[in-house]
């Protein structure tokens, strides 16, 4: 649970459904930042949170407490509404809340050992699972398995090293299909890339994928590193960090139709205090490149002093 004893300015981050824009929380309040410019957009000074997720672009946020003050529960989910500076609704629980996701049509609230899944207008319950306490979803954080939902099978399977590490964060990149690229951080310091082939008796055909037209047949090789690309040393070893897939495009060859590369673009807040946005390439032979685009202090922007590079 986050505490204002924490050695970092941020506590949790965020990003909101379509990553046009991220939330902070410090110990003073939570901040809402625009993705695209760095512009603070929102600020509150309540008190410390450890949740706070935003439902696209609206005034909504679902927010949680860090538990410093008695009415800043960590076992508390507050609707804020950002337009009238109140809350909206309460849901108490048994135990602290550890995640919250929602969607215009659910939302999920995780629990140590409990799963909550509500219906996102009328908050009815729809279904409750069952789970075993893990605090970190791995104990090694070595492997990395993904599973196909609709079939409640194991799609995959990457490893990310083989030294212990705690994984802070994983996201899929957007994509009106399957997604083809998951982007991951740890407690190493480094941003890992796994690229995600489609079987044509599986997901779709290899060809509707933004991947599957430029990589190897032979892509769903369990452990295969190729498919497999890092940049180290993104941030310090141990400082929590999250990423997003913001982007994904195709580049088409000049001189033919064919896709030649494609081209995300990954987000990522160091809960130290600094945003960075970098261009990931991947061409036809496998072959990535890594660019940072900007960088700005996340303290700076608390502050009002931000200044994009």
């Amino acid at each position: 649970m986050a505490n204002q004893s924490s050695p970092y300015p941020i506590l949790c981050a965020s990003f909101n459904q379509d990553n046009s824009g991220f939330a902070i929380s410090t110990k003073d309040g939570f901040k809402i930042i625009d993705s695209n410019t760095g512009r603070l957009c929102y600020d509150r000074a309540v008190g410390a949170f450890i949740i706070v997720e935003m439902l696209y672009s609206s005034s909504l946020l679902a927010i949680v407490g860090a538990g410093e003050q008695p009415s800043l529960s960590p076992r508390r989910l507050c609707f804020f509404n950002t337009t009238t500076g109140a809350p909206l609704r309460e849901m108490n629980f048994l135990t602290s809340i550890l995640a919250v996701r929602l969607n215009r049509k659910r939302l999920v609230v995780v629990l140590q050992e409990k799963t909550y899944i509500y219906d996102s207008n009328s908050l009815s319950m729809l279904d409750t699972i069952d789970t075993v306490p893990n605090l970190k979803a791995s104990e090694q954080g070595t492997i990395i398995r993904i599973h196909l939902v609709s079939e409640a099978t194991k799609s995959y399977s990457f490893r990310r090293g083989t030294c212990s590490s705690t994984i802070f964060s994983l996201s899929f990149a957007p994509s009106l299909q399957l997604p083809d690229i998951l982007v991951a951080t740890s407690s190493s310091g480094s941003v890992h890339i796994f690229s995600l082939g489609f079987e044509t008796n599986q997901r779709t055909k290899k060809s509707g994928s933004f991947l599957g037209s430029i990589l190897p047949c032979s892509v769903n090789d369990a452990l295969d590193p190729a498919h497999h690309h890092v940049l180290h040393n993104a941030v310090s070893a141990g400082v929590r960090s999250y990423a997003v897939v913001r982007k994904v495009d195709n580049v088409a060859d000049s001189s033919s139709s064919e896709i030649a590369s494609c081209r995300a673009i990954i987000s990522l807040i160091a809960y130290n205090g600094y945003f960075q946005e970098y261009a990931f390439t991947l061409n036809s032979q496998n072959e990535s490149t890594w660019s940072l685009e900007r960088e700005f202090n996340l303290v700076a922007v608390i502050s009002g002093n931000a200044e994009t590079s």
